[in-house]
């Protein structure tokens, strides 16, 4: 498959969470509970409208539990084209290994298709480079509310994605103006 004929496989966004409040123990003992920050928000809309200029119509919306990362997804779903309601996956979850994503990803990519995730760091750059590589090694680092958009041949496999873009979330932002 190949852009020159019109067609092409399964296109994944991978998204890292909007800005957060700072971490603080006594107002969320739990940090998967801390939500975006108010600035966090505002920015985060506006990284959500360049990447709709950027991605078009969308199979699936997959997210961390984590309130940040959920938050995020909401904030997308409002601004992507025929985007569904997020779904929830633990392996996009904090703390999570990469290489699980792939298993629930061929789940759900299909030729032709974009998913789009939202999750964490470092979990989010090690999909990436095992994506890019076959190995787990994070050579990317994704700015809160930055993305990067991979695109694999037919199938959603370790090391068979080509790097699209990487992009900032002020990139992003700046792409919706």
């Amino acid at each position: 498959m190949t852009e020159a004929d019109g067609s092409r496989g399964p296109r994944v966004i991978v998204v890292r969470h909007g800005p957060a409040e700072v971490r603080d123990p006594r107002r969320w003992s739990d940090d998967a509970r801390r939500p975006l920050s108010r600035k966090g928000v505002l920015q985060t809309r506006r990284v959500a409208a360049g990447l709709a200029r950027l991605v078009g119509p969308v199979a699936c919306l997959a997210s961390s539990p984590a309130a940040r990362a959920r938050r995020t997804a909401e904030l997308l779903h409002d601004a992507l084209e025929r985007s569904p309601r997020p779904t929830y996956w633990e392996e996009l979850d904090i703390g999570t290994l990469a290489g699980p994503i792939f298993s629930r990803l061929r789940g759900v990519a299909r030729p032709g298709g974009t998913v789009v995730m939202v999750g964490h760091e470092p979990s989010l750059g090690e999909f990436v480079g095992l994506a890019l590589t076959g190995d787990g090694v994070p050579f990317v680092r994704l700015t809160k509310g930055g993305a990067a958009c991979l695109e694999f041949p037919r199938t959603v496999r370790p090391g068979a994605a080509r790097l699209r873009w990487l992009l900032t979330r002020k990139l992003l932002a700046s792409a919706a103006e």
